[in-house]
């Protein structure tokens, strides 16, 4: 389980098909998807699931950088080649050869780069700063942007004859907020992750924090959630966190939920939240128990009292 790619919702059963069948096949892939929906996870799947998978990993990120450090980094340079070249360096592009290099942000990939990028795809050659032999690469190239290239293309930043090499196979990484129903799986994984990790003994979060997750909109995504979490473990003293330690403006969500212009009774409460509970899990027992932090015995009992169905 690749964390971040967790879930049972369908759009990610569709994404985990998806990189399987994608995993197998030597070409190039273009991800795309909002920032936080996990673009830097899924290029290490499908390396780990390819026959490349004994080979190199090598990722790079393409913004924030100036045109000489990108050339310098991804193709290295020969000494000599430049003042502060005192040896020769091989660049990440030659020192993945036979495995796979991941291109975060491709979309800011200037456009001179984006061409000697273009002609390594093409020839299947590397010739690094200063150097005059080719040198024969063989490298799958994953590449990620959350920018609309096509726009990017109309725009004039971005190579066409580039993002139809790259996009051979197009992978769109969904919202958090399309896939709801994995909210309360990624919630118990980052609860055991960050508990491990501070040496905390949280165990869960309590019906009104879920009521409040489940309602939210997550613009951060999956990222968003993990850092809510994190935070959330880090300042919870007890086992199940409360309210008070999400951020503030999470804290404000609380109202909204509340359901009727009257409090209700626990076990009203407590029916509605069992029930939420098994739907998100799509009535996985042993995976709502583990949310409810519950017996199974116990579980089977509280769903017959309230009567409660077994399945949808």
């Amino acid at each position: 389980m690749v964390e971040g790619f967790i879930g049972n919702s369908r759009p990610m059963q569709e994404i985990f098909a998806l990189i399987k069948k994608i995993a197998i096949v030597n070409c190039n892939v273009l991800l795309q998807g909002e920032s936080g929906t996990g673009k830097e996870l899924a290029p290490r799947s499908i390396h780990l699931l390819s026959p490349r998978k004994e080979r190199p990993f090598v990722s790079f990120n393409c913004g924030g950088f100036t045109e000489e450090l990108i050339c310098k980094e991804l193709f290295g340079h020969e000494k000599g080649a430049c003042t502060d070249a005192t040896a020769t360096k091989i660049g990440l592009l030659e020192s993945a050869d036979g495995g796979t290099v991941f291109l975060d942000e491709i979309g800011e990939m200037p456009l001179s780069m984006q061409v000697r990028l273009l002609r390594v795809i093409q020839e299947k050659k590397i010739l690094r700063v200063g150097g005059t032999k080719p040198i024969d690469l063989d490298i799958r190239i994953i590449a990620a942007t959350n920018k609309d290239l096509k726009k990017a293309i109309e725009e004039g930043s971005f190579r066409k004859d580039l993002f139809y090499r790259l996009n051979v196979v197009s992978l769109c990484l969904p919202r958090l907020a399309e896939r709801k129903d994995d909210i309360p799986l990624l919630i118990s994984h980052f609860i055991e992750k960050y508990s491990r990790t501070f040496g905390k003994k949280t165990k869960r979060v309590s019906p009104q924090v879920l009521d409040i997750l489940m309602e939210y909109d997550f613009p951060g995504n999956v990222r968003e959630l993990e850092n809510i979490i994190q935070r959330a473990v880090a300042l919870e003293e007890g086992v199940v966190i409360s309210a008070k330690n999400l951020p503030s403006d999470l804290q404000r969500l609380e109202f909204r939920t509340l359901e009727g212009d009257g409090l209700r009774t626990l076990e009203e409460v407590e029916k509605e939240h069992i029930l939420r509970v098994l739907k998100k899990t799509r009535y996985n027992k042993s995976l709502s128990c583990k949310i409810l932090n519950l017996p199974r015995t116990t579980l089977w009992r509280k769903m017959k009292k309230y009567d409660l169905p077994s399945e949808e």
